[in-house]
């Protein structure tokens, strides 16, 4: 009791703090000392990792590479990172620890080359800034909490390629997870520069090589952990976008394909059969990939879409030629004397009202981007900044026409006009209406080329970065754009509202379907009548992703059911269904929780979803939801039940009644007491009769779903007022089932303050419980994913001898693949790769399903139509 106290007066004073921030300002918040790439590692700390460069920050006898940010102190400590995280890509584990993927070269200072520094070709340790190459390096984080000057060995880098590293070197490569964890790693170059296509490329077509760019290009993908037997398969789409494929736009769809975007050109990625599916080019010839650096993210994924993802496109450019947009010896062109693009695009690219998927025209930005960067708020608005009006990403030292530094007009940045200025876009507003810069400040610091952002858990975002150089630079009249320290934090709108706060976020990890959870959120948080912002809250996960090249990499929003009751008291008490039991829509890992009334957010808490390790994840069925009730002592008169949801797609009937009946004071003659007694009974015939009627139709309606599934699905079923849900399915040839539209299952009634297991039968087996972060329960060889505490009582920087893993697993020099046994469950298909068999869980015809059926995760098998849950 004492504990919960405590932590709800944390939360409480947290929200006051947010209240007290001015909203629609920016504030320099401190010195980052390194300048890249970012990502959120927990409720108390910001990564940042760096290329290898003369940073004056310096740890264990060379410039630092990395950081961690305290957000409460706005304070940084340097980390030891052993390897070039030049333009990395990463992604978060289901165990919460980061991975950073790739990399450039080692490189050194040079007294040659006009940019200051060159690549170092030799073995080991680089000298002058003390990097190893970093281009097929797999380093591992598991994010601490606490002083970070007082953290053992376990909470610093992982980043030994004699241990763990990647079939093939990348970099500027994709990182996006499937269902089951693992994460695929695509395209990027090997050797590479401004993109990705062979210098003589122009000068020397017979030289031309589309697949690999004379083995200076990456064009395939491959998976982390690797599939064993699995070699990295080209992708034709990657080559087919020739330079301009570098950062591809890649995003996990609800089927478990996924959605690709480079170049103009699109498709879909069946990752079981690597088999590629194309979609309609981007209109206007709009190149939205590195270097033009287009903005892009999913919309929030919410019950009303049925969780089916949207992606927006903003910004980038269309001004150059295919020749203009160079080699790797950089543009064929003065990129900053080119417009960015202020164009916005939308796909769906699995419809599932019958059409097919196309990219729609949305509204312009308020200002055209070239490497704006969205970052989805708790509120489900996406803020837009950083960037600037002309040019692109990248860096260079000449041109064609400029063939000398001291000429270039904006040293090497390749961009100028910054954009100062963020907006906001509101999906759910009208077309015309959605983009909005009203009542937000400017920033004063530029952020161009490798600026980052992440939102924090109290909704406010933290900006760092610009660094458009090989090195580190300081402003001059000569260098307009210099390297940035500065870190900022910009407060959305929603600072200066009271902020609710809640109770009850789930400390274990959330499964997907099954039991929902109840949290309570505090009366003297709210402000206004209980029972209208009852029905104005939702509940909302944000996965904040990997922040680099104003991408997201892993970024996702997702809003999950809930009803409410509120109490006498003026408390909120919110009943929260957990994940759809669909891995695709998110996949395990942390996810930061927010209570969201009329628009303004809980301080966010980070939970656990799925099992915390690679592999199948468990699907249990949905239990149902209590009705919504309101409270009688904050009903307006005459307010006899809410017509109003809580925008979560099941709104209810509020079980409610204000409503008296009087009588005369002589009483009621003997024939309106039989008028009366008829009456009632004729309303319980026809109820009766109703009920008679439902049961039947609701039989068509199983025996429909269940032989043909499909067609129901293609009429946009949504659960109405007052129903339980319960996912729909069909057998598949293979025997596993195609989770479909909800069935009506009535379920009014329930207490909503019992425990949650008791509204329905649970048919599947309890999960098996996720430890915290330092119990770290995976696969791979480092101990940060194989569960194993590390054996080694100190960090050594460059030494093979330390084993970080503890006894039982030798060291293995640039493996292939990764040392991952295929588990028991797995089956291998015809491309040699594997993946998990359909666990099965029987179902009784009590769940509404045939004895024995079985009821597997929909991301593995889609021979027989869309998955629709």
């Amino acid at each position: 009791m004492a504990r919960t106290t405590s932590l709800f007066l944390a939360a409480l004073a947290a929200s006051r703090v947010a209240y007290a921030q001015e909203p629609g300002t920016f504030k320099v918040a401190g010195k980052t000392l390194v300048s890249a790439m970012m990502f959120l590692g927990n409720d108390e700390k910001v990564y940042i990792l760096d290329k290898s460069e003369n940073n004056a920050a310096q740890i264990n006898g060379h410039p630092a590479m990395g950081v961690v940010w305290d957000i409460a102190s706005n304070t940084a400590e340097v980390m030891d990172v052993v390897s070039n995280a030049f333009c990395a890509a990463g992604f978060q584990m289901p165990n919460g620890t980061w991975a950073a993927f790739g990399g450039n070269h080692a490189v050194q200072p040079s007294t040659t080359q006009p940019s200051g520094v060159e690549d170092y070709n030799g073995n080991g340790v680089a000298p002058g800034y003390g990097d190893m190459d970093g281009r097929r390096a797999v380093r591992l984080l598991q994010p601490c909490t606490g002083p970070a000057d007082s953290f053992g060995p376990e909470c610093t880098w992982f980043d030994n390629a004699a241990v763990l590293s990647m079939a093939r070197s990348r970099w500027y490569a994709t990182a996006e997870a499937l269902g089951d964890g693992s994460v695929a790693l695509i395209g990027g170059m090997v050797n590479g520069g401004y993109i990705n296509r062979d210098a003589r490329w122009f000068t020397l077509p017979a030289t031309r090589d589309p697949a690999t760019q004379q083995r200076q290009a990456e064009n395939t993908i491959e998976f982390f952990p690797a599939r064993p037997g699995f070699q990295p398969s080209q992708s034709q789409f990657l080559v087919n976008a020739g330079g301009l494929n570098t950062y591809a736009h890649t995003y996990l769809l609800k089927s478990g394909k996924m959605f690709l975007q480079a170049n103009v050109s699109t498709i879909l990625l069946d990752t079981d059969t690597m088999t590629e599916t194309p979609l309609p080019d981007m209109p206007n010839g709009i190149i939205r990939v590195y270097p033009a650096s287009g903005g892009t993210t999913m919309l929030p994924l919410t019950p009303e879409n049925n969780w089916n993802p949207t992606i927006l496109f903003c910004g980038g450019t269309s001004a150059f030629s295919d020749e203009e947009w160079g080699t790797y010896a950089g543009p064929n062109s003065n990129p900053w004397e080119s417009d960015a693009s202020a164009d916005c695009q939308r796909i769906t690219p699995e419809p599932e009202d019958g059409t097919q998927a196309a990219y729609l025209q949305d509204d312009d930005m308020p200002d055209a981007r070239t490497m704006g960067q969205f970052i989805q708020l708790p509120d489900g608005k996406l803020l837009m900044l950083n960037g600037a009006r002309k040019g692109t990403a990248g860096y260079a030292t000449s041109t064609p026409s400029i063939r000398s530094l001291d000429q270039m007009p904006f040293y090497m940045s390749l961009a100028t006009d910054p954009v100062l200025t963020p907006a906001i876009y509101d999906p759910s507003a009208p077309a015309g209406q959605r983009w909005s810069s009203e009542g937000l400040g400017a920033s004063q610091i530029p952020r161009l080329y490798h600026s980052t952002a992440v939102l924090l858990p109290d909704g406010s975002v933290m900006i760092a970065g610009s660094n458009p150089g090989a090195d580190v630079t300081q402003q001059s009249d000569k260098i307009p754009y210099a390297t940035s320290y500065d870190a900022e934090i910009f407060y959305p709108p929603y600072f200066g509202k009271q902020r609710p706060v809640p109770s009850g976020i789930p400390t274990t990890p959330l499964t997907y379907g099954g039991p929902y959870f109840n949290m309570t959120i505090a009366a003297d948080s709210l402000s206004g009548n209980p029972n209208e912002l009852a029905a104005k809250t939702k509940v909302a996960l944000v996965r904040t992703g990997f922040s680099t090249h104003g991408m997201q990499m892993g970024q996702r929003y997702v809003q999950l059911q809930s009803t409410y009751t509120v109490a006498d008291d003026g408390s909120i008490a919110l009943h929260v269904a957990p994940p759809p039991p669909n891995a695709n829509i998110l996949t395990p890992g942390p996810a930061l929780m927010y209570v969201v009334v009329d628009g303004v957010p809980s301080i966010g808490k980070h939970v656990m979803i799925g099992s915390g390790q690679v592999g199948e994840q468990q699907l249990t069925m949905p239990v149902a939801l209590p009705a919504n009730h309101l409270s009688k002592k904050f009903a307006g008169s005459g307010d006899n039940t809410s017509a109003g949801g809580n925008g979560n797609g099941n709104s209810q009937s509020d079980q409610q009644s204000g409503a008296t009946s009087t009588t005369k004071k002589n009483g009621l003659s003997t024939g309106a007491i039989v008028g009366i007694i008829i009456a009632v009974l004729a309303v319980l015939a026809f109820l009766v009769l109703i009920a008679i009627m439902a049961t039947r139709q609701k039989r068509k309606y199983h025996e429909r779903w269940v032989s043909s599934g499909s067609a129901a699905a293609a009429q946009g079923m949504r659960q109405p007022p007052g129903r339980g849900m319960v996912a729909a399915a069909k057998t598949n040839s293979n025997g596993s089932l195609n989770i479909s539209r909800p069935l009506l299952q009535p379920q009014l009634g329930a207490n909503p303050f019992a425990d949650s297991a008791a509204a329905g039968p649970i048919p599947s087996r309890t999960p098996s419980p996720v430890p915290g972060p330092s119990s770290m329960p995976m696969g791979p060889p480092p101990h940060m994913l194989m569960g194993v505490p590390p054996s080694h009582t100190s960090h050594s920087r460059h030494s093979s001898e330390v084993n970080p893993i503890g006894s039982g697993y030798a060291p293995q020099p640039m493996m292939e693949t990764s040392p991952f046994a295929a588990p028991a469950h797995t089956r291998t298909l015809s491309n040699g790769s594997f993946r998990p068999n359909p666990g099965s869980v029987q179902f009784g015809e009590a769940h509404g399903y045939p004895s024995g059926s079985q009821y597997t995760q929909p991301n593995q098998y889609y021979d027989q139509g869309p998955v629709r849950y």
